[in-house]
């Protein structure tokens, strides 16, 4: 009996590229409000912090935003499967336990997120909730880049698996992946200042505060950035022709606009320029993974056998559940007015 045959794409590559950029794009704004929004509060010095009414508007919205940074995650995360399958799960396989228990601390914060949510308590008990979920992120974010990075060095992959098939590897090659983690982290950390400061934009205290964290965050994410591409070695070279070192260009001069526009609070034209800078980030990490497995695998070269109710239906969704999402945020975010008295 002949096995059928799946070394094949459903649909385009060009379109699988452009719905993984787009939904992983999706993912990090939602990751960076709930990650960034998490280290703001809990690092900013503001006094009777736990009773101030924006900071307990953040702590509402975390369990939100925890829903849809892993709603949004489960598409991205099938689309890279679809495209570098062998990569990505000889990689897992590696780290296999380490992959696993990512879902149980998944399920761990968001606990702890819900508790801090209903807390009426406030104080050091809010903090003790929000610190666990942060640590528990900090694992799931830090499994992500070792093992996305490990997709990308075969030859590593081979060296690990050939000495140890415990499942207990992580990757050993921290250096080339350490400051993507920073990078990922502090950018976070830049775009929920940003938030910070848009949901305390009517109050004096809590607009600075995520106005500075705006600020030093963008300036210590361009270094680590720029530290992070002379990791490259032997692919720098590579990198600087592509057209990736151009996207690289762009983001960062969209990111300082958004900063500048921030700053004389014209929000919706900011946030846009931060949406972009963000996408261009993407496509500069994609064309990266391109660059670093070019001697290894090109998936230009895989047939297409077009699927196309399969991708019309995930649009469908996709589309419907972009409309749901819009709707609640402008239900939630919408004047509330008194009622009026009888």
């Amino acid at each position: 009996m002949n096995l059928p045959d799946y070394h094949f794409f459903p649909a385009p590559l060009w379109l699988i590229t452009t719905l993984h950029i787009l939904t992983l794009t999706l993912h990090f704004a939602a990751m960076n409000f709930m990650f960034g929004g998490i280290v703001v509060i809990l690092f900013c010095k503001l006094q009777d912090k736990w009773q101030h009414p924006v900071v307990l508007q953040f702590v509402k919205l975390f369990p939100t935003a925890m829903a849809a940074t892993v709603t949004l995650g489960v598409a991205p995360l099938l689309f890279v499967q679809l495209v570098y399958p062998q990569q990505i799960y000889s990689a897992s396989i590696i780290s296999g336990w380490f992959w696993l228990l990512i879902f149980v601390v998944a399920i761990i914060s968001y606990y702890f997120l819900y508790a801090g949510s209903f807390s009426k308590t406030g104080g050091n008990k809010l903090g003790t909730y929000l610190t666990v979920a942060l640590i528990g992120l900090l694992y799931i974010s830090f499994v992500y880049s070792s093992v996305f990075s490990l997709a990308e060095h075969p030859t590593l992959m081979k060296t690990l698996y050939a000495g140890n098939q415990s499942g207990l590897i992580i990757n050993s090659h921290i250096g080339s992946y350490i400051f993507r983690w920073l990078h990922m982290l502090l950018g976070a950390i830049t775009v929920g200042g940003f938030f910070v400061g848009l949901l305390g934009r009517h109050d004096n205290r809590i607009f600075p505060v995520g106005k500075r964290f705006f600020l030093w965050g963008m300036i210590i994410t361009m270094v680590i950035g720029v530290v992070y591409m002379f990791t490259f070695g032997e692919y720098l070279r590579a990198y600087m022709r592509s057209p990736a070192i151009w996207w690289l260009l762009v983001s960062f001069i969209l990111s300082l606009a958004s900063l500048h526009f921030f700053f004389k609070r014209r929000f919706v034209i900011s946030g846009s320029m931060l949406f972009i800078s963000l996408l261009g980030m993407v496509i500069n990490r994609h064309i990266v993974r391109l660059i670093f497995l070019n001697e290894h695998y090109n998936p230009a070269t895989i047939p297409v056998q077009p699927q196309w109710s399969v991708f019309i239906a995930f649009l469908l969704c996709f589309l419907l559940a972009l409309g749901a999402v819009w709707y609640m945020l402008r239900m939630y975010f919408a004047p509330k007015h008194a009622s009026s008295p009888r």
